[in-house]
């Protein structure tokens, strides 16, 4: 029959019967090589992630981790820092419940994006609480200031921005310092180096040693200060200290990256606690500040925080808050509303104000209160060593000076729980486990060397 008389079925019929063919084939490929190329779509246990190892628990986060698993009537952790009333439950400020309500009975409000840069208002406001209301640099807009995911979400953004436009690449952070800061800025593409901050033989500041770091360091270096409430010593300079590292770092073109966790919440004054950041901006130099809400305001799952960076004039500000939207953007777009929304109610209204600072301040002295009683009970128990750090010291943590052994033991045998280098939250301690841990710390000083 010729071809071109066959029927049109006929012809569709072969094509179809071609088709088929093919497909059978492209099947019987797929059963022999698909598994093993593709093992994503295999119907085996073998995973692409195979490979991948159990990673370690955070040194700060696994201490509650094995807090929780303990089923100790007396256990007490006194890891995590987070504020912890005298009958040991977390606090939502009054205020904050306040600010909420105001937030709720707002019909006006919605639940859009916020810019990039977060709320302007909370930006607005948080540069003032820090740099002060007459700020010469804010009134000369000289800040830039965006929203970011709480201290650790400004640290990264900062160490992200510098990584990429400033001349120097290399940061000095203090010797110990917060275990998160070398993670934040090795990540961002800084090189860490540290310099001397603690003397275990005083528990306090060697200073010395810091300026001998500092001046040693390569010009134009990032150096991380902490603004208060040093993490984890609560060792802090004397203000006659912090203008010498002012001075020191000026001189040598060192660039401040201050990280404040604490503002108010150290000595339960805010400018006071403000003060050696205010120090460097006075001199019309340039810095970065992170700045968190966590423990002064309580605000901790709300994760809010900012950056604020100090410059020169007003037009290089504004380019750097554009580079600012560059890093945010591909990060996580635009940071939450609520957390920021709340601060700003607070910061804006006077009596809302005034009720934060009194409750601020509540906390700070209960601090206080529970290092005295503590360096007391030791001091009753006839404790070998000298304990009068513990009430020197300031803010949320002490470094008690016990090593990694007695921290073992104390965990071991009293059920009491910290990080390894000996910090405590004393705003994990009330009245009633004062005297717990002092038994503690009296057997372990004792028993183990």
């Amino acid at each position: 029959m010729n071809p071109e008389m066959a029927s049109p079925s006929s012809s569709s019929d072969r094509r179809i019967s071609v088709l088929a063919r093919h497909l059978a084939g492209v099947e019987m490929d797929s059963k022999n090589d698909s598994i093993s190329a593709f093992p994503t779509s295999g119907s085996d246990n073998n995973s692409v992630f195979s490979h991948v190892v159990r990673g370690p628990e955070d040194p700060i986060l696994g201490v509650t981790v094995a807090y929780n698993k303990d089923p100790s009537p007396v256990k007490l952790n006194l890891g995590v820092g987070a504020y912890r009333t005298e009958e040991g439950k977390p606090l939502v400020l009054n205020v904050v419940r306040k600010a909420e309500l105001l937030l709720v009975n707002d019909r006006s409000r919605v639940k859009e994006y916020l810019p990039i840069t977060g709320l302007a208002e909370f930006n607005k406001l948080s540069a003032k609480l820090m740099f002060g209301a007459n700020c010469p640099a804010i009134q000369e807009n000289r800040v830039t200031t965006v929203q970011c995911l709480s201290g650790t979400g400004s640290l990264r953004v900062g160490a992200e921005f510098l990584a990429k436009h400033y001349l120097q690449r290399t940061i000095y952070i203090p010797q110990p310092t917060w275990g998160n800061h070398p993670k934040i800025f090795t990540l961002a593409g800084l090189s860490v180096k540290t310099y001397r901050y603690y003397d275990p033989a005083t528990r306090g500041l060697n200073f010395q040693g810091l300026v001998e770091d500092l001046s040693s360091a390569s010009s134009g270096a990032i150096v991380l200060l902490h603004a208060c409430a040093h993490n984890p010593t609560g060792v802090d300079p004397t203000f006659q200290q912090w203008e010498q590292i002012r001075k020191l770092m000026r001189s040598k073109g060192l660039m401040p990256f201050f990280d404040s966790a604490y503002q108010g919440f150290a000595s339960g004054n805010l400018d006071a606690d403000a003060q050696p950041v205010r120090m460097f901006v006075a001199d019309g130099g340039e810095l970065l500040l992170a700045q968190s809400y966590a423990k002064n305001m309580g605000l901790y799952g709300e994760r809010i925080g900012a950056l604020s960076i100090v410059c020169k004039t007003a037009d290089v500000a504004a380019r750097v808050e554009s580079q600012l939207k560059l890093v945010i953007r591909p990060m996580y777009s635009n940071p939450p509303i609520h957390g920021a929304s709340i601060v700003a109610a607070i910061l804006k209204n006077r009596d809302l104000y005034n009720e934060w600072t009194i409750e601020l301040k509540a906390m700070a002295d209960r601090i206080i209160s529970m290092r005295q009683k503590l360096f007391e009970a030791l001091r009753a128990r006839g404790t070998p060593g000298d304990w009068s750090h513990i009430v020197k010291q300031i803010g949320m943590f002490t470094f008690t000076g016990l090593n990694s052994k007695q921290v073992s033991f104390m965990t071991k045998e009293y059920h009491i729980y910290m990080t390894s280098d000996g910090r405590i939250s004393m705003a994990g301690l009330s009245s009633k486990t004062v005297p717990h841990l002092a038994d503690a710390i009296h057997a372990a000083v004792k028993r183990v060397v």
